[in-house]
């Protein structure tokens, strides 16, 4: 049995099982995730999506609804998709159409709580025994409920899927709702109410180099991403991880990136300083400033950035003026709450 993840333009994400060869359309129908069709024939289209990671065959698709174009892209009709390993894909369209909410309302309960730095918690929860692992995809995010408030706030899992511990990276702000709480009251056996999964950012079908850019605490979602690569003992290509702080006292989780080197083929890890002290090595500046390797390479490769909206912006602006333009991005950009 496969588990295949079915994305929305709405940043809603359903899972549904699927039997190996089984047709795609039939397996999301049996979940009672009414994808939209028509001729069920490989004809009219309405049922096209994209495969975004895993393994698939097709059978008939006329060339009026899919070109070679769309193929080499790996894009999809539903109703001729044949599933052959776990997968996500990805549907131009609302989960709304297709009669599902596509989120789960989770409770959990706090297991530990580690202020990593002045800038920086490291929140752990755990799901109730009675209920099952949360699905969701690695880069996505929870919507959390501050305990005893009527405010949420989101952030993204820095842990694979699979397991009933969960775990985020929490921004500290000098003060504020989830701020106050996390330095103020939270403790162990808490009861942490949150809305899971959403958002579209997260890890697609890896054909080619990959660059992970994260600012800040952004660094929760690729957290996740690479915990599923160690999993699975790296991808084959290389995976360079750009991790952007302004002093060195921000970094958080730097044993953890460093063991990916033994777990991960070809990942390599590059912290930046923004505001680094004379007695930093390392690297200085901002990200976009240390890219230039990529800039002169004939090798295609993808981006995927997650922080706050400037790191986002600088590194697309990198990215038109340098024009390169076989790279693919993908990002997620937050801005902080001031309550």
């Amino acid at each position: 049995m496969y588990k295949v993840a079915l994305n929305f333009a709405d940043g809603k994400t359903l899972f549904c099982p699927v039997q190996p060869n089984e047709i795609l359309l039939d397996a999301a129908l049996k979940s009672g995730i009414k994808i939209p069709l028509d001729c069920r024939e490989g004809v009219c289209a309405t049922c096209q999506g994209r495969c975004e990671s895993g393994s698939y065959t097709q059978d008939y698709v006329d060339e009026e609804a899919l070109s070679e174009q769309d193929l080499a892209e790996r894009k999809v009709l539903s109703c001729q998709t044949r599933v052959q390993s776990d997968a996500s894909f990805y549907f131009d369209f609302d989960s709304t159409l297709c009669g599902s909410q596509g989120t789960a309302e989770v409770t959990t309960t706090v297991t530990e709580v580690i202020q990593v730095s002045e800038s920086t918690a490291i929140l752990k929860v755990e799901i109730g025994s009675d209920a099952a692992p949360l699905n969701y995809l690695p880069g996505q995010y929870a919507r959390i409920q501050v305990p005893h408030t009527e405010h949420s706030r989101s952030y993204s899992f820095a842990c694979a899927p699979g397991s009933r511990t969960l775990e985020f990276l929490v921004r500290l702000l000098p003060s504020g709702v989830m701020t106050d709480y996390m330095r103020d009251r939270c403790k162990v056996g808490d009861t942490i109410k949150m809305e899971a999964p959403l958002g579209a950012f997260y890890l697609r079908h890896i054909d080619r180099p990959l660059i992970m850019a994260a600012g800040g605490t952004g660094l929760s979602a690729f957290l996740g991403m690479l915990d599923q690569l160690a999993q699975k003992g790296g991808s084959g290509f290389p995976i360079h991880l750009f991790y952007g702080v302004r002093t060195e006292q921000d970094l958080c989780e730097i044993p953890r990136i460093e063991a990916y080197k033994k777990k991960i083929r070809h990942f390599d890890f590059t912290p930046v300083l923004s505001d680094a002290d004379e007695k930093w090595p390392g690297k200085k500046g901002f990200i976009p400033e240390h890219l230039l390797p990529y800039e002169t390479s004939d090798t295609p490769f993808d981006m995927y950035m997650c922080g706050p909206p400037p790191m986002v912006e600088s590194i697309k602006k990198w990215h038109q003026d340098k024009k390169l333009t076989s790279v693919r991005m993908y990002f997620e950009k937050f801005t902080e709450s001031n309550t």
